[in-house]
């Protein structure tokens, strides 16, 4: 990414920055950080300035456990009070659990303050390191869940810049060694980003530069929303059933798809220390179907906006990241629905299994390309 394209409308994304504070020193180490703050994962990546390199690579569950009272020594490694993402899930009777996000904003502060903390625990640990962070946000946050993130980021990390989740996502799926092949169509040139995660899908109309409002849509109905709908068929259907909701969770991943009911798809659980077969398959369908019926009007009204000189390239262009592409049928469902609305050889697919990590690449991208006026401090 070049530095022009994050030049277009910074001021829209970030506010003005902020003075140097007083006697920084100019000799620090610097770090940067591409940072995607998802509501069930996060990804970090980071990067020494200058470089092409990856120097750490993580994607930790977005959970922290606060240690219980009364636990005894030993039982918890170090015991340490508070645990993060695996070691939390793993360890969860012993600890509070606690979600930092839902629907892709910060509602637990303090919480998400220590995961800020952790996370940057992971980049470099070291106080005197200087560590920049872009991190994403969902399409059409508000000012409200911007400041909750620079809150949260003051005393962690030292610089910050906010950019749309879709827009990093576009940037971070972009092939640089091919953007100089005539048959390459660049994904931040003039596409559509649908990113469903876990507490939102965000749809995106990505043109070369950071999208407005206009440009993008976030529907509060994703991975989550539809766990919940097959929770609550299974406890109709099953009264009584136990299943927590990490293990809803796996059976949507292991068994998701739109299109035509599939019958028959059973699922085998564990109840009351028993094996059990589950018909789930019409349960699945009908929870996987209802993402498409949500956000598929907003996507042709986005469609609708683009200028007619660029319609056409648009629709060959339209690309599912996030949790959600792993649905199984999904491009080919929305592919065949736009078709059979009238939309000109539309062209959708899905972005791949390194999903879950475009939005933190397109992140670092973003890091190594700003310009230092461009960042926001926040030291304490």
């Amino acid at each position: 990414m070049s530095t022009a394209t994050i030049e277009k409308q910074v001021p829209a994304v970030t506010p003005s920055t902020p003075a140097a504070p007083a006697g920084r020193r100019s000799d620090r180490k610097t770090v940067l950080v591409g940072f995607d703050l998802g509501t069930n994962k996060s990804c970090i990546l980071a990067g020494l300035p200058g470089t092409s390199d990856v120097v750490v690579s993580k994607i930790v569950p977005s959970v922290v456990g606060y240690v219980k009272d009364g636990i005894v020594d030993g039982i918890i490694a170090g015991n340490a009070t508070i645990l993060f993402g695996d070691d939390a899930l793993k360890n969860f009777l012993h600890v509070n659990l606690v979600a930092p996000l839902a629907n892709g904003v910060i509602t637990h502060p303090d919480a998400a303050r220590d995961f800020f903390r952790h996370m940057r625990s992971q980049v470099d640990g070291a106080a005197t390191t200087e560590v920049r962070a872009v991190v994403g946000v969902p399409a059409n946050a508000d000012d409200e869940a911007r400041l909750n993130i620079r809150t949260c980021a003051t005393g962690v990390f030292d610089r910050l810049l906010l950019i749309p989740e879709p827009f990093l996502a576009a940037l971070g799926y972009r092939d640089d060694s091919r953007l100089n092949q005539p048959n390459y169509v660049d994904p931040v040139t003039n596409s559509m980003f649908i990113d469903i995660g876990g507490g939102t899908s965000d749809i995106c109309l990505i043109q070369g530069y950071f999208p407005s409002r206009e440009d993008q849509v976030s529907i509060a109905f994703a991975g989550d929303a539809i766990d919940q709908m097959i929770k609550d068929e299974i406890d109709r259907l099953y009264p009584g059933n136990g299943l927590s909701r990490n293990t809803i969770r796996e059976i949507k991943e292991a068994h998701s798809y739109v299109g035509a009911i599939r019958k028959p798809t059973d699922v085998k659980v564990i109840m009351g220390g028993k094996a059990h077969a589950l018909e789930l398959g019409e349960t699945i369908g009908r929870a996987c179907n209802a993402l498409v019926d949500r956000f598929y009007p907003s996507l042709t009204e986005l469609i609708t906006r683009a200028s007619s000189d660029s319609v056409l390239q648009l629709l060959q262009n339209i690309i599912i990241t996030g949790g959600g592409s792993q649905i199984r049928g999904i491009d080919t469902v929305l592919q065949k629905r736009l078709e059979d609305d009238g939309f000109e050889t539309p062209k959708v697919r899905v972005a791949g299994q390194d999903y879950k990590r475009y939005v933190a690449i397109g992140a670092l991208k973003a890091a190594r390309a700003a310009r230092d006026n461009q960042w926001q401090y926040v030291l304490d």
